[in-house]
């Protein structure tokens, strides 16, 4: 396209101005792509209500993003035989490694860093397994050994296994007993059948948890899938649901399992798996999906005569996770995603994370859930769900329940009367294999998710939490995977008065280059490290960097992260009086953010910013102007005013002058928009002078005549602002930038023009100005345009072509 005689002149992008000539542009608080960090700190305030649920999900997209070389946060250990990825990963602090099971090998990493002295151990299928599953019709990339089970066996080992081409194997892994033994190996010479330990379709879902020497696992058992069942292992026996009763799992899909203690008995110990499946529920709707919670006794032989070698305790219960809404209708997310396990001081009673979807041909969004073991062992010990026949709606069971009561254990709970299940009456067996569903659902804490994504645009894949202590208390710290590559730290506070809970969105880490879905994570709190698996590799990545919050108290405040505090100083680690430090100056609020309070008579940004200089900043008239400015935290609210003397005046913003999240952009710059500009932001109280301008509107037609020579022929041709590469010393008489300078009257001109050369005329800068992509564009461009259109340059602003000429 043409361009009119006005606009043939080189002018620099905005971008190169503002660097030019002082305009520093402001960094977020942290919002962070550890491939990218993102300065991130969303804070709704999630009213639980289905009619407001599209609100509760407006999260800002992130700002600010810094390089891994800038964040030092991240490590990711990558493989050639990742193959599909990691599909399992054990965390040994004892031994301060990593094990992951991916396609065809094991890796052991180095928990301190993972991308470095790592192990590996190449376990692939046999070339007669490989030959068969293709014979049965499988693709190639199905038949590798796929690590689904992995688990410390004992101190020196590790169990594995593997599917084997769609023919399950387990082996043990030989470790050694210290640290410093530094072996990784495979025992071959042990290698056996995995059938009922690990599933035959790496794509099958599956749970396994390993206690005293005994394996339980949630899988399918068979080549076509058609045999779910929940098992146990170990050298004596063999223990499993029925089969074919769909009362007891209907296709199940398993997610998660752990042993929980409920006293100091150790023969009273549960074994809990959670997992989805299709059930009748009350109305009779075979259709219906819920998530369950299923329970069996650790010691549980089954019966002698009855359900032998069958669980003689299982029961299950369905697991709640909705949204109240009005007139009694809540909105259910029944499909249960990941589960995490929250481990305290009492190991009776961990917290249980679950995170939940719900899916239809109208809505999509995530929930997460958090459960009591209180809670779960009332449901268990309640009313057993009832119906005559499948017309019939579910209802307590009101008849009389045998002694011991179905789903007990063994143990001194019972009086001590059974030293195994094998001696419990016929009767108990009966009604435990007629009634394993409990009446009463299992609700969450506050009956409401904690944290609630309606309508999102990422689905989550994986959960982990980390229990915080903090000022004003403790809190959870969810970091939730992905299926872009994305974690997301959040936490969430209740407000009894209120009964609400406000989310707080901390940080989004991108751990990976590429947007893959999240698989595995896991945390140590020791370390205080983020171990996430993905098809990509392992990263590792800190669970905080408080520094990126910024260099001010009120930044810190606002942030209101558990992990940090104001130290007086600097935004650095918070740690409770008297553990690992002794200075009891800790400025932190996270329950409130109130930064006007913590911070009071403080400096807030090293010096006040209506004393300090204003940023110059130069516009031609007729063309477009920024003046750049962005919050540290996205939920801030950004005001402009204009200073005239004493007098403050709000800026007035519309189809000329437009606000964006980057600044205050003028289009088609006027001689009266010259003057003092102020850019401040608002949040939670806490008003902060980010930045003051000196806007300078420059005549454009003086400007062309000093960069503008004539061709031979008349025309008029741009001069570059650098010699060319070979021209004659002398060859460009003045750069046109020097002229300039004279034009605006700019005293310190010795510095400029020694800045502006280093600036515009090395090599470095010529690249970057060559490669730099138009960034400001009118609103209304932007409307209805095709996404390959949304890089043409802007009317007025050529920010390329001085990158070209400077180029040569």
């Amino acid at each position: 396209m043409k361009m009119s005689k006005k606009n043939k002149y080189l002018r620099p992008s905005p971008k190169a101005f503002t660097q030019s000539f002082g305009v520093v542009r402001t960094t977020k608080r942290t919002r962070l792509t550890a491939f990218g960090y993102r300065a991130v700190r969303p804070m709704n305030n999630l009213q639980i209500d289905p009619s407001e649920m599209s609100g509760a999900s407006g999260h800002g997209n992130p700002e600010v993003r810094l390089q891994l070389w800038d964040v030092n946060r991240t490590r990711v250990f990558h493989s050639p035989r990742f193959g599909r990825g990691v599909r399992t990963m054990l965390l040994d602090e004892y031994q301060e490694r990593l094990f992951v099971g991916s396609r065809d090998a094991l890796y052991s990493l180095n928990l301190e860093r993972v991308d470095e002295h790592h192990k590996e151990i190449h376990w692939p299928s046999t070339a007669t397994q490989v030959e068969e599953c293709l014979m049965k019709g499988r693709e190639k990339s199905e038949c590798g050994n796929y690590i689904k089970v992995l688990h410390q066996y004992n101190r020196t080992h590790l169990l594995a296994c593997g599917t084997g081409a769609f023919d399950p194997v387990c082996a043990f892994v030989r470790v050694g007993r210290w640290k410093e033994d530094a072996v990784f190996e495979l025992e071959t010479r042990h290698v056996e059948s995995g059938r009922g330990k690990c599933p035959f379709d790496p794509n099958s879902s599956c749970t396994s948890t390993f206690s005293r020497g005994q394996l339980y696992v949630g899988l399918y058992t068979d080549y076509w899938e058609n045999d779910a069942a929940v098992c146990r292992f170990d050298d004596r026996s063999h223990t499993r649901t029925e089969r074919d009763d769909g009362q007891q799992l209907r296709e199940p899909k398993f997610v998660g399992s752990v042993v929980i203690p409920d006293n100091d008995d150790q023969d009273d110990d549960k074994v809990y798996f959670f997992f989805t499946e299709k059930a009748a529920d009350r109305d009779g709707n075979s259709n219906a999906v819920y998530a369950r919670i299923g329970r069996v006794c650790a010691n549980d032989m089954g019966g002698r005569r009855l359900l032998v070698n069958r669980w003689s305790s299982f029961l299950k219960a369905r697991l709640m996770c909705s949204v109240p809404g009005p007139n009694g209708i809540d909105t259910h997310f029944d499909e249960l995603v990941d589960v995490y396990v929250l481990k305290r001081k009492d190991e009776r009673n961990p917290e249980i994370f679950g995170l939940f979807s719900a899916t239809s041909s109208v809505f999509k969004g995530y929930a997460v859930c958090a459960y009591r073991m209180e809670d779960i062992r009332t449901a268990f010990n309640g009313a057993y769900a009832h119906r005559e026949s499948p017309e019939h709606r579910w209802s307590a069971f009101q008849g009389r329940v045998p002694f011991p009561r179905p789903g007990s254990c063994a143990s001194r709970v019972n009086g001590g009367q059974y030293s195994s299940s094998r001696d419990f009456p016929d009767e108990t067996l009966r009604f435990v294999r007629a009634h394993p569903l409990v009446l009463e659902p299992v609700r969450p804490v506050h009956r409401r998710p904690i944290l609630l994504r309606p309508h999102s645009q990422q689905s989550f894949t994986h959960i982990a939490v980390d229990r915080v202590e903090a000022r004003d208390g403790h809190y959870n710290v969810l970091f939730v995977g992905t299926d872009n590559a994305v974690v997301l730290k959040v936490i969430t506070i209740y407000n009894q008065e209120t009964d609400t809970m406000e989310e707080v969105l901390l940080e989004e880490l991108q751990v990976f280059k590429v947007p893959v879905p999240i698989t595995e994570i896991l945390i140590s709190s020791k370390r205080q490290q983020l171990y996430v698996g993905s098809e990509f590799g392992v990263a590792q990545v800190r669970v905080h960097q408080c520094d990126l919050y910024g260099s001010a108290c009120a930044d810190c405040c606002l942030a209101r992260d558990p992990y940090c505090a104001w130290d007086g100083v600097t935004c650095s680690r918070y740690y409770p009086a008297g553990i690992y430090t002794k200075r009891r100056f800790r400025r932190q609020d996270v329950r409130h953010g109130n930064a006007v309070q913590q911070c009071d008579g403080m400096q807030i940004n090293g010096e006040r910013p209506e004393e300090g200089d204003e940023k110059p900043v130069f516009g031609v008239e007729q063309n477009n102007t920024l003046l750049e400015c962005s919050p540290r935290s996205p939920q801030a609210k950004v005001l402009w005013f204009r200073q005239r003397g004493e007098d403050r005046d709000q800026v007035e913003t519309g189809e000329r002058v437009v606000q964006t999240p980057q600044g205050l952009l003028f289009l088609q710059l006027q001689r009266g928009d010259a003057g003092s500009y102020l850019c401040q932001t608002a949040e939670r109280g806490f008003i902060h002078t980010v930045s003051r301008f000196s806007l300078e509107v420059l005549q454009e037609e003086r400007l062309r005549g000093l960069i503008h020579v004539e061709h031979e022929d008349g025309g008029e041709a741009p001069q570059a602002p650098c010699p060319l590469p070979g021209a004659p010393q002398g060859s460009t008489s003045r750069l046109w930038y020097k002229e300039f300078l004279q034009l605006i009257g700019y005293s310190n001109f010795h510095k400029v023009e020694e800045y502006c050369e280093r600036v515009w005329c090395s090599d470095r800068g010529r690249k970057k100005l060559k490669s730099s992509p138009s960034k400001w564009k009118y609103p209304q461009e932007r409307r209805g345009r095709a996404r390959g259109e949304q890089s043409r340059t802007p009317r007025h602003i050529l920010d390329t072509r001085i990158g070209r000429v400077a180029a040569g």
